[in-house]
């Protein structure tokens, strides 16, 4: 007999489909049961269905949707549970298997169902027989399931293959058992199950078919409309309730009249790809809509919080001078200031530490009544990311009651905790969450209900408004929003596209084929009186938001910044301090540091340097800062005693002599004329602000010591948004609308530099005057056109419009680290960080200042770990220790460079740009270095020609004022620095420091109002001193033209210093400098090639690696030449390198025989050999080896490099064997080496491949070495001019490059194309090959063809920018055999001998060179200057590899053409 049946349940599994039946919490209640009984030849015997009264739960909404069993329906139509389950295990005794369609699960629950009601569960160990097995799954064949197999099968997809027709009522149990009862029948007829399993004969399926002769037909009973009949159910109980609702409200509706709504539940863009809501914006639309207040609630973080209320305020300063300005005219003025509400909305999980199931929880909205309130949200949103962080941020109830206080929760609508009970478990589970939060929060919990016009609200809230009367809770009304207006809807829609990677034409819903969205446009932030028409029956849930209002107080985010306490010695501390807050002992003891350190510094402590000092210690004093500069000295000089580089000092920061006598800087300020008040301004209590350059390998060490010293708790990171901006706004709308990949392409090249909402939305004059040119101009014009239009493009635009400047994803600042006084919760909400164990700020580092946080930026600079790195080689081969700090300021090497502008690999010094001004400048002294640090930039960039000239004195220097001349003369009259008018104001005008310093602020804002103050106050004083106002009005506009662009003297200096200490190495030490510059650039290739040029072109070899010689990084062998590091090897990791370094200590490798014995053959292993063969890092050990012989394989042999491993196994097994024995006295294991095979050698162009396989360079040599002749005589340009088409436009180009990756393929219109990369000497660059050029050129699209390519660099026909247009390709290896009509030989007047024309004549005259080029011979005398071109008659030549390198040999200069 067999037993078809199947349940239908409230819901599934809590904990998971593998728990045991007697797990009464895990699995679901059953609602109906229905089941079929056949027998052996299928005939039915009979069939049940019922539904079961559910007692003591509640049937879910959720699963209601499913089956359309609701509670109601269920317990007035259905049977108790003990009577269903009596009949049902008195068919289960019959039945000799359980049927079923995932019948598995359908045993767990009833089985369940008689554990609860400790009746015997005997029958589930029965056979089971399942429709839904990998059997059908394959019979069935639909793609999709786990690990590329097919997936298993619905009841309904089983049904329509095995009848070609629908079954369309899944989920109601009686009509799937009859499916199922038919499907399962007629894979006996299939014999899709196999006698064994059915435990019958094998005549049984011969007897089953003449029974059963054609396919399974339906039975045909009636099945009853759950939905239908639940739907009549609940309409009845509606209307009873819609008037009992009415009579309990004591709410006089009359009361909304006068109700402003506010708007509670609100995302910004800070909801990252949830929200297109721009922080701003929602304030503007509070205030228009005239709005008193308005929350923020971002999901899962707090990030947003600063800019909000900073939003507020900027709204709020305007309602506040409108009522200023109403008052006086006596206008009546009815606008309030708008309240900022901080909330988060927060997922709330069972457990917050349990990372080993994914539960992203329910929503809850948290709003902060008060500062208090506030710092109890940063409490929750930092443990939501630190403790709870699994997908996404979490909380659990176990933490909420610790930090509740002064914060009001709402329920969460749809989302919240309550509604899920509601909706997919029961009443009753729902009703104790209530109970839970009610007993919380108090009046201060609010069931929320929203109304966005979906059909859950509808069978939702009259449920949550009959628990919340019936436990007097308040109901809240909300509208849940994620955009600003309805029209933003769609724009919401591409976003949520956008985060899923979906396709807008994609239909909503849930499984496969469908994605996620919003229902409809109504999640936007609605009026007063559309909220209060939504509402209207529920005046209270209106009222309240009011309430809540009420119960909120406005507080500034923004506070001092705190530091955290310094450790001061003993007799420094003033008990003072303690009382009133101040800092005496601090300054105190920086004063104590400072003069001490002034002494080492300077020795003689003159009284213009005590005035100095004493100036600034009284400005620090006057901030309130003496402990910053504390703390900064503090690390700095445990950097230094750690061995880690510190930098000289860069910003403003160098111009402090306090910064100077504590270590923080290393520039003498009153050297350099380098002023305090650009860092400190006196008139002005400011934060200072210290950045420090640290070696990049060391910069960890100095944070490591900072956690140490304050604790992991008080040291974070600052996080940094990751906004869309416009191009990807545009990418991302193109490809989630499914625009054409060109069309996409196309507008985003299209784009000017500037965003879209200013290319869209700025006047036209205004937009012009951002652009940089008018082609950028013209293509904005374009632009503004298209998207008026009514076409996919102008849509793409609209939405990507709408979505730029999305969040889309967080990161870490490059350095800034937050030290806060005490623990970092209690100051700012913080969030974990990607691969760091620090945490990060959930502010960033635009408000860090402004919500009290002590920022410093711990930069690495990888030139000083360059500087480190060279010292240390040089003291490695010339035992010479030098200290950077110390090196001369004159050395006349060092100058030498400079002039020559070889400043290639020097720090800020090495564009060609720069390499050209100091060619012209042919600086003298450092104070040149300093200004051309200044004024290589744009604006300053057109005062070099002037400069150079007075240099030189090519040009006049002239002073406006006799006055100047002291500040001015030693960048010759011309104004470079910002300094030098903060000196002059000063000098000419009597402007204090501090006013010099907002005059040089606002000349380089261009603050018109503060300039107009000032130019009175400027021009009064300097005429007092007598000076002309004409001429003082002439420097006054000088200085506004000049300021913006005028550079901070105290930067250039600490980096012009930096600058000459690489310059000062690479003068006198060229080896070992280039040797770090290349191991400080070993991770980027195209860089390390770079530069292995310039040390070529320096004289410097550079040799490949060599397993005796080379060590990580690049190195310098005992012939000054510089070795390649085997880091650079692909294949080599830190460990075998480490290994091969260490056992040659000993003793050098004489052989890669000797090489197998000795090093550890685990971390050396075949891979390590092959890397270094292929690199050429074995071919000294065996010189008479090539490396093509590594890798013969002789008949049934490995090969060769496999039996020198081997070799070196065995050597090192028989070692260990006589190691461990007493008796065998035998000093040497003895083994023949293994014979070498013979090989021909590889060709130059497989061997340069392999070496550049592995190391990412050609190292031997270059493929196109055998065409240089051809490549100098007959090419024009390279492939560096293709990442310059601005400064090439026009240009014929013919560049000979190998082919080293190519690509065929097929665009979406079925066209075939083409992507090759061709590389020369100097760059690598992408080629595509379209339509007829595809045609044309394909042949030559195989990886190591040499190739001439022929184009031009012009503007393409449609999209009107600069490309390549390739107009010809041949290969190069005909080029000279075309090309080549005359060979032309320079002889020098005073090197012709007679001796030398006899060569020449054999060389010319041989027989086997004859060929059709002519010979033409050039005579020329250098010293006066004259030439004779003699062509030849007689001689015609084949201009063969051959015959070149005799004519080369001879020392002939030669060229083709």
């Amino acid at each position: 007999m067999y037993l078809i049946f199947d349940t239908e349940t409230t819901g599934l599994p809590t904990k998971g489909y593998n728990q045991p039946i007697s797990d009464v919490e895990n699995w679901p209640r059953v609602v109906q049961l229905a089941w079929q009984l056949h027998d052996d030849d299928g005939t039915l015997i009979e069939h049940k269905d019922f539904l079961i009264q559910p007692e003591g739960f509640d049937i879910p909404y959720g699963s209601e949707k499913i089956h359309g069993i609701s509670t109601e329906l269920a317990s007035q139509n259905g049977i108790t549970l003990s009577e269903g389950l009596e009949l049902f295990n008195e068919v289960a005794s019959k039945a000799t298997f359980l049927v079923g369609h995932n019948v598995k699960f359908d045993v767990n629950v009833l089985g369940c169902e008689f554990f609860r009601s400790e009746e015997s569960i005997e029958w589930t160990e029965k056979a089971i027989l399942d429709t839904c097995t990998e059997k059908t799954a394959n019979l069935c064949k639909l793609p999709g399931g786990r690990g590329g197999r097919f997936k298993l099968p619905t009841l309904s997809e089983l049904h329509e293959h095995l009848f070609e027709s629908q079954f369309m009522e899944a989920h109601n149990a009686t009509a799937d058992v009859e499916a199922t009862t038919r499907c399962f029948l007629e894979l006996i007829r299939r014999q899709s199950f196999t006698v064994n399993e059915l435990q019958k004969r094998e005549d049984y399926f011969l007897k089953y078919k003449e029974v059963n002769p054609a396919p399974i037909a339906l039975i045909g009973l009636k099945h009853l409309n759950l939905k239908g009949e639940s739907t009549k159910l609940r309409e009845a109980a509606e209307l009873a309730q819609a008037s009992s609702d009415q009579k309990g409200t004591s709410v006089d509706a009359q009361n909304l009249s006068d109700l402003t709504f506010t708007h509670l539940h609100n995302h910004s863009q800070y909801s990252i790809l949830q929200s297109t809501a721009k922080v701003s914006g929602i304030i503007e639309k509070a205030a228009s809509q005239g709005m008193h207040a308005i929350a923020l609630t971002d999901s899962g973080n707090m990030m947003a919080a600063f800019h909000f209320e900073a939003a507020a305020n900027k709204i709020n300063k305007s309602i506040r001078a409108e009522k200023i300005e109403a008052e006086a005219s006596g206008t009546p003025f009815h606008k309030k200031e708008i309240l900022p509400i901080i909330g988060c909305e927060f997922n709330v999980c069972r457990d917050r530490n349990d990372k080993t199931q994914k539960d992203n929880g329910n929503r809850i909205v948290l709003l902060a009544k008060n500062k208090d309130g506030y710092q109890n949200l940063i409490k929750l949103a930092s443990i939501a990311y630190t403790e709870g962080m699994y997908y996404v941020p979490r909380i659990d109830k176990d933490i909420i009651p610790e930090y509740k206080e002064n914060l009001i929760v709402l329920s969460g609508g749809i989302q919240g905790e309550i509604s899920n009970l509601l909706l997919n478990v029961g009443e009753k589970q729902a009703e104790d969450a209530l109970s839970w939060w009610h007993s919380q929060f108090g009046d201060d919990f609010y069931v929320e209900l929203t109304r966005h016009g979906v059909e859950v609200e509808g069978r939702l809230n009259p449920s949550l408004v009959r628990l919340a009367r019936k436990h007097n809770a308040k109901l809240i009304a909300t509208n849940n929003s994620f955009y600003i207006e309805r029209e933003d809807s769609n724009a919401h829609d591409v976003l949520l596209c956008v985060k899923d990677n979906q396709l807008v034409e994609t239909p909503k819903g849930r499984g496969r084929g469908f994605r996620y969205g919003l229902e409809n446009d109504e999640y936007y932030i609605k009026s007063s009186d559309q909220m209060k028409s939504l509402f209207n029956d529920l005046p209270d849930a209106l009222l309240n938001t009011e309430e809540i209002v009420g119960k909120c107080s406005a507080y500034q985010l923004a506070r001092e910044v705190l530091l955290p306490e310094y450790d001061i010695p003993t007799k420094f501390i003033a008990s003072e301090d303690k009382v009133d807050g101040g800092k005496r002992g601090e300054n105190a003891f920086l004063r104590h540091l400072v003069y001490e350190g002034a002494e080492r510094r300077y020795g003689n402590i003159e009284d213009s340097l005590k005035q100095r000092i004493d100036f600034e210690l009284a400005t620090i004093e006057n901030t309130g800062y003496p402990g910053y500069f504390l703390i900064v000295q503090d690390f700095c000089n445990a950097a230094r005693d750690m061995g880690v580089s510190v930098g000289p000092g860069r910003g403003s920061a160098a111009g402090s002599v306090v910064a100077y006598c504590i270590g923080i800087t290393n520039i003498d300020p009153i050297k350099y004329d380098l002023l305090f008040e650009r860092f400190l301004n006196p008139d002005r209590i400011s934060m200072p602000d210290i950045d420090i350059d640290f070696d990049d390998e060391g910069r960890g060490k100095v944070i490591d010591y900072v956690i140490e010293k304050y604790g992991s708790n008080q040291v974070a990171q600052i996080i940094t948004y990751g906004t869309m901006a416009a191009k990807s706004a545009i990418r991302d709308t193109a490809r989630v609308m499914n625009l054409p990949l060109n069309d996409a392409d196309s507008l985003a090249k299209m784009l000017p530099d500037i965003s879209l909402n200013k290319l869209f939305d700025m006047e036209e004059s205004l937009l012009i005057d951002k652009l940089k040119n008018q082609e950028e101009v013209s293509r904005a014009r374009e632009l503004r056109k298209l998207i008026k239009q009514e076409t996919k493009s102008a849509e793409v635009l609209r939405k990507a419009k709408a979505i730029e400047g999305s969040v889309r994803n967080t990161g870490i600042h490059a350095c800034g680290v937050i030290i806060t006084p005490d623990d970092l919760t209690n100051f700012v909400p913080v969030a974990t960080a990607k691969d760091s164990d620090l945490v990060c700020t959930q502010y960033d580092n635009s408000v860090a200042e402004d919500a009290g946080l002590l920022k410093m930026d711990f930069l690495g600079l990888k030139t000083l770990t360059l500087i480190k790195d060279a010292i240390k080689y040089i003291e490695q081969t010339k035992g010479i220790v030098i200290n950077p700090d110390e090196i001369p300021i004159d050395d006349k090497k060092t100058y030498e460079l400079f002039q020559r502008g070889e400043t290639i690999g020097i720090f800020q010094y090495e564009s060609p740009g720069m390499q050209k001004y100091l060619k012209e400048l042919k600086p003298t002294q450092f104070l040149d270095l300093i200004a051309m640090n200044a004024l290589y930039r744009p604006g300053p960039m057109e005062y070099i020609p002037s400069y150079v000239k007075r240099k030189h004195g090519e040009e006049e220097i002239e002073y406006d004022l006799d006055d100047c001349e002291e500040f001015l003369k030693e960048t010759y009259g011309i104004t470079v620095y910002q300094e030098q008018v903060m000196l002059l104001s000063q000098k000419l005008a009597d402007f204090t420091k501090g006013q010099a310093d907002t005059l040089r602020k606002a000349m380089g804002k261009k603050d018109r109002k503060v300039l107009d103050k000032m130019k009175p106050v400027f021009l009064e004083g300097a005429t007092s001193k007598g000076h002309n106002k004409d001429t003082l009005e002439k420097i006054w506009k000088d200085w506004e033209a000049f300021a913006s662009y005028a550079f901070n003297k105290s930067h250039s200096t600490c980096y012009a210093w930096v600058a000459y200490q690489t310059a000062y190495l690479k003068a006198n030490y060229p080896a070992e400098y280039m040797a770090s510059v290349l191991s400080n650039n070993m991770n980027d290739i195209k860089q390390v090639t770079f530069f292995m040029e310039e040390s070529k072109r320096m004289g410097i070899p550079v040799f490949g690696p060599d397993v005796n010689e080379s060590n990580y990084t690049f190195t310098i062998n005992k012939e000054g030449a510089i070795r390649f590091g085997l880091g650079a090897v692909r294949g080599l990791g830190s460990g075998p390198i480490d290994e091969i370094v260490e056992i040659r200590k000993e003793q050098a490798f004489v052989s890669i025989f000797d090489f197998a014995k000795r090093v550890n053959l685990r971390l050396c292993n075949k891979r390590v050999f092959e890397s270094l063969i292929y690199a050429g890092g074995m071919d000294t050990l065996n010189p008479d080896v090539h490396r093509s012989q590594y890798f013969v394989q002789e008949a049934d042999r490995k090969p060769f490099v496999e039996q020198v491993i081997a070799y070196g196994r065995n050597y090192q097994d028989q070692l260990g064997k006589r190691q461990t024995t007493i008796f065998d006295t035998a000093d040497e294991v003895s083994i023949p080496d293994p014979k070498i095979p013979f090989s021909e050698s590889w060709s130059s162009v497989y061997r340069l491949n392999k070496e550049k396989e592995v190391v990412g360079v050609f190292l031997s040599g270059h493929p196109l070495d055998d065409f240089r002749i051809e490549i100098e005589s007959f090419c024009r340009g390279d492939i560096r001019v293709l990442s310059d088409l601005e400064n090439h436009e026009g240009k014929n180009l013919m560049i000979a490059a190998v082919v080293t990756d190519s690509e065929h393929r097929i665009s979406r219109k079925g066209d075939g194309f083409g992507t090759l990369i061709i590389e020369d000497y100097y760059e690598s660059y992408k080629l595509f090959l379209f339509g007829e050029n595809y045609l044309k050129f394909k042949h030559f699209m195989e990886i190591g063809t040499f190739v001439i390519v022929k184009g031009k660099i012009e503007r393409s026909r449609w999209k009107k920018e600069l490309e390549f247009a390739v107009h010809g390709m041949e290969l190069l290896q005909g080029l000279r055999e075309k090309k080549a009509k005359n060979l032309e030989v320079k002889l020098s007047a005073s090197t012709i001998n007679e001796s030398l024309i006899k060569e020449l004549q054999a060389v010319l005259m041989d027989n086997d060179v004859k060929g059709n080029c002519r010979v033409r011979f050039t005579v020329f005398d250098p010293l006066e200057k004259i030439q004779v071109i003699l062509p030849s008659r007689s001689i015609k030549v084949q201009p063969t590899n051959e015959l070149l390198k005799k004519l080369e040999d001879l020392k002939v200069d030669f060229s083709l053409n």
